[in-house]
């Protein structure tokens, strides 16, 4: 049986692989980057790059969930493992105001452990939202700042944080992602820098949500880390590429010691179907969005590993045509 200690740390170290720490609409992201050196090993669990690094500093009453959820493009699907904790176990200390912490000593770098912490006061349940810096320009503004809403208008702290680029650390109750690079904006041409990378959204936010309703969290089960093995059917960058059956196999491994029951049930029947040759008429479709979303996903990947007959196309056109349920997709991530 795979050992979630072994598994973690050969996702480490896989740069097809993706990791993050955060919640629904905040979100702290380590990526290796093609072209990189490799990540400096600093312990069994911790990676760092020039660009970022992450640590996980115990695995102990993790729940792993693997899971696939549905692209809105038809030939696609993603697939994770969120690491999870109970509910009471899983919180951090929802500060809902800017807050200085004080030197980060437990930072990853030695260098940056005399950096001061700063709790952004995003008040979400699974992850304390840091900014961390050494600049006196912005030390100044960020203490005059403390105690006030980062969004709470004419506070100024917002901006010069988007200004100056402090590192950001998204720290969980299993460990930490740090984030060295600039901050996706105007920067940055718009758009966030590959590799590590954060993003902060406060629509989101404001739904109050640990993870998206596609992520089949078990109920009392919180994510506080996430890792995305590459997808056999799009690069790390989000380009189309050709069926990867040793990835595919590699994640259905995962999903089925750690996959939601349900999931794995509804799919295989279909599988199963289709391998008989059963019209699409005769298959009755799930009555749960989890099991319809297995179903669809079956579809797909049986286009993917099999081909394109008229048989499954079939399937596809009585089951799998809405965008409905769907989760954009998000290379990496």
């Amino acid at each position: 049986m795979l050992d979630l200690f072994q598994v973690a740390r050969g996702r480490l170290d896989d740069p097809e692989t993706g990791w993050n720490m955060g919640s629904f609409g905040a979100i702290a992201e380590f990526h290796h980057v093609a072209g990189d050196p490799p990540p400096t090993v600093t312990g069994d669990l911790s990676r760092i790059t020039a660009r970022g690094g992450i640590r996980l500093d115990t695995l102990t009453d993790v729940r792993p969930v693997a899971f696939e959820t549905l692209s809105p493009k038809p030939h696609r699907w993603s697939q994770a493992v969120a690491l999870c904790l109970p509910e009471d176990a899983a919180l951090m200390s929802r500060r809902d105001n800017l807050t200085e912490l004080g030197p980060d000593t437990k930072a990853l770098r030695p260098e940056d452990q005399g950096a001061v912490l700063f709790d952004m006061g995003l008040a979400q349940p699974q992850v304390d939202f840091c900014i961390r810096t050494s600049d006196p320009k912005l030390l100044s503004v960020l203490r005059e700042a403390e105690g006030k809403s980062l969004f709470e208008k004419g506070n100024p702290a917002m901006g010069a944080i988007l200004a100056t680029h402090p590192h950001r650390v998204a720290l969980t109750r299993v460990g930490r992602v740090e984030v060295y690079q600039l901050i996706g904006g105007p920067d940055t041409g718009g758009k966030s820098p590959e590799g590590p990378h954060t993003h902060v959204l406060p629509k989101l936010l404001r739904a109050e949500r640990t993870h998206s309703a596609n992520a089949p969290i078990p109920e009392g089960w919180v994510p506080c880390a996430s890792f995305h093995p590459g997808s056999p059917v799009f690069d790390r960058m989000g380009a189309d590429k050709d069926f990867d059956a040793e990835a595919f196999a590699a994640f259905q491994d995962l999903l089925r010691l750690w996959g939601i029951a349900e999931y794995n049930t509804a799919k295989d029947a279909a599988w199963a179907a289709l391998r008989a040759g059963e019209n699409a008429e005769s298959h009755r479709e799930p009555d749960t969005r989890l099991g319809r979303a297995a179903l669809r996903n079956a579809i797909r990947q049986w286009r993917r590993e099999n081909g394109d007959a008229s048989l499954v196309r079939a399937w596809a056109e009585r089951f799998d045509r809405s965008t409905h349920e769907t989760e954009d997709d998000n290379p990496g991530h």
